[in-house]
């Protein structure tokens, strides 16, 4: 158990001081509280705008806390990178339970706009230009991981209509990509709603620029 908080300064019935009193937070909790604060100042002010002292000041403890976890700010920041790396390549590759390709692309779409708006400081760091190597590597190497799990549907899908299966990767990797990028501009205006922007990127990617459908529609259960 490490690291006091909280006191209590009001006084007894004959106006006297109570004692002081103390909560410790375990190891756990504590390195849980500094990766939050971390998350947090990173995705405000980046790796290089964020200090050890301000975090530390945030935790309510001295900079060796910080150092006893973490080993520094760098330790701190991979840490981060790497766990929201790891969320939403989870998230993405969970979400891909359909048959049917073009509700599986929905999905994927749906799965980084759901990671951008319920995790969007994530999202935010993620998309910086890291200054240090990750375990998990780069937010390119990120999205190339998702595009290996499309390319698996898009081959089979290409063989079935007759088209050359080892043209799959190329497509993913842009598939992938479009939305990436996509979901970096939406993370900004958050506008049209999540459920309009799966929606037409589904229709660009299924109908190609030739067969755009006016008002694109989803045939999945998720509508919002």
């Amino acid at each position: 158990m490490i690291d006091a908080v909280a006191t209590d300064s009001s006084t007894s019935s004959n106006d006297k001081p109570r004692r002081t009193r103390r909560t410790r937070m375990t190891g756990a909790e504590r390195r849980q509280q500094l990766l939050e604060i971390g998350r947090t100042l990173f995705a405000a002010k980046g790796f290089e705008g964020t200090s050890v002292e301000e975090i530390a000041a945030r935790a309510g403890v001295s900079k060796p806390v910080v150092y006893e976890h973490f080993g520094g700010k760098e330790g701190l920041y991979a840490v981060v990178v790497d766990r929201e790396m790891r969320r939403l390549l989870d998230g993405v590759t969970g979400s891909l339970t359909a048959g049917h390709p073009r509700e599986l692309l929905e999905q994927a779409a749906f799965a980084l706009l759901d990671y951008i708006e319920e995790y969007t400081d994530g999202f935010r760091i993620l998309v910086r230009d890291s200054p240090i190597p990750q375990s998990t590597g780069s937010f390119a190497s990120l999205i190339s991981d998702i595009a290996t799990q499309v390319e698996d549907i898009l081959g089979k899908e290409f063989k079935s209509r007759g088209f050359d299966p080892k043209l799959a990767p190329l497509y993913a990797q842009a598939l992938v990509g479009m939305v990436a990028l996509t979901g970096q501009w939406w993370l900004e205006v958050r506008r049209p709603k999540k459920a309009e922007v799966a929606a037409h990127l589904v229709n660009l990617a299924w109908h190609g620029l030739d067969g755009l459908e006016p008002k694109p529609r989803l045939i999945g259960h998720r509508k919002s």
